[in-house]
This record gives structure tokens, C-alpha cells and sequence, in this order.
């Protein structure tokens, strides 16, 4: 006779998994929605869900079968596995490569922990998943505002230029390349009025003209502000 799985044996545990799994990933995803980022809030919860359900079906999803045939073997990992490997896909098409700067290399690791959050809820680590989601939280935002303050302070200079819609960024980049100065990143910031704001980062060990620099920079017609962060 066939075997027939009964959604309603382990309901209560599919029921809490899901729903730990709903808000760790739910909370990190948050984080990322707060930054605006390509993934954010219900990216990380279909990934923690998903990857929740997978290990759910690992786990559960065969034991009539296996029950029902003493000679059959079957490994737990074997699908966990595919979903830690599969989900890089995911989040390579978080990361943008502009110019010289690459954007979502952390976004994209942060998806990829969600899938092993769900992976480790979905096997009843629930202690585990609750320390990395708190450690992954700790690192997103305390650190990343340790870093902005102190670290790269002492590494590099930066400069903000709000400018037009309109502007070409070769002629600010121009300004730099007259001088000789290496960027070690070049951002750029899309206003919600017809304006952008380019963060250009260079290494403090270079001898820069500032004053010349700025005053070259604020003659290109289309810049509207220009300043410096130490």
C-alpha cells in the first residue's frame, strides 16, 4: 500500500520552524531594507522560509517512504547541501560592479547566511540560529558605524559632490586624473529630485592641491555643492 504523509502529524514543529525562521531572516532583511539595498525585507524572509522548508523536507518529508522500505538510505544533507550551493546565484545578482566600485558583495553574503539560518532552524538549532542572527546584526550595523568613524578615517579622504542629473562624470573624474590622484572608490548616490551625490575616496597618502581641486571641481557647470569628509 502506499505510504501517505499526514500534513497534520508535525504541524506544530513545521509551524514554530517557519515562523523562527520568518523572523531572523525577517530582522536582517530589515536592516538591508533600511539601507536601500536591491534585497532587502521579503528577499531574506523568502530565502529563510525557503531554505527552512527545504531542511523540513529533508528531515521529514521522506519518513514514510524510509519507514516502509527497511533496505532504503537516505541523507538528511544531501538537499540542504544544494540549497547552500544553489543560493549563490541569488546573490550574485545582488552585486553591481560600477566603474571601479563593486555594490552588494555584502548583501549578498547577508542572503547567503539567511539560507543557512533557515537551514539550522529547520533542524531545530534554534539557540544557534537566534546567536548568529544577533552576531549577523551586530557586525551590519555596529560595526559598518565603528568602521565609518574610526577605520576608514585614517584611510582614506572623501569627497561629496552633489551635482545635476545632467552631469557627465567623466568631467569629474577629469578634475581628479589633472592632479594625479588614485581613487580607492567612486560611489554614486541617486536623489530622489533630479540631482545625484558622488562620493570619490582616495587614499590620504597622496599630495593633493585641495583648494585647487575644489575650486576646479565647483566650475563644472553642473555641480551644485562640493565638500569634504575627513
Amino acid at each position: 500500500m502506499e505510504q501517505v504523509y499526514s500534513f497534520t502529524e508535525n504541524l506544530d514543529v513545521f509551524l514554530i520552524r517557519l515562523s523562527i525562521a520568518l523572523l531572523l531572516s525577517g530582522l536582517i532583511g530589515f536592516e538591508r531594507e533600511l539601507k536601500n539595498h536591491s534585497a532587502g525585507f521579503r528577499t531574506h524572509i523568502l530565502v529563510g522560509i525557503g531554505s527552512c522548508l527545504m531542511m523540513l523536507l529533508s528531515l521529514y518529508g521522506f519518513e514514510a517512504f524510509i519507514e516502509a522500505n527497511d533496505n532504503i538510505r537516505f541523507d538528511p544533507s544531501r538537499i540542504p547541501s544544494y540549497v547552500i550551493s544553489g543560493i549563490g546565484f541569488l546573490g550574485a545578482g545582488t552585486i553591481i560592479v560600477n566603474g571601479m566600485t563593486i555594490r552588494g558583495l555584502t548583501t549578498a553574503a547577508s542572503i547567503w547566511t539567511v539560507a543557512g539560518l533557515g537551514l539550522v532552524v529547520g533542524a531545530g538549532m534554534y539557540g544557534v540560529a537566534i546567536l548568529a542572527t544577533a552576531l549577523v546584526l551586530l557586525s551590519l550595523i555596529f560595526l559598518n558605524n565603528l568602521e565609518t568613524k574610526y577605520v576608514s578615517h585614517y584611510l582614506n579622504n572623501t569627497y561629496i559632490v552633489v551635482v545635476e542629473e545632467s552631469v557627465k562624470t567623466s568631467e569629474v573624474l577629469a578634475v581628479f586624473d589633472d592632479q594625479n590622484i588614485v581613487l580607492q572608490r567612486f560611489e554614486i548616490e541617486k536623489e530622489p529630485h533630479p540631482r545625484k551625490t558622488i562620493y570619490i575616496h582616495i587614499e590620504r597618502k597622496q599630495s593633493v592641491k585641495e583648494a585647487e581641486l575644489l575650486e576646479k571641481l565647483s566650475r563644472i557647470d553642473s555641480v551644485v555643492q562640493v565638500n569634504r569628509r575627513k
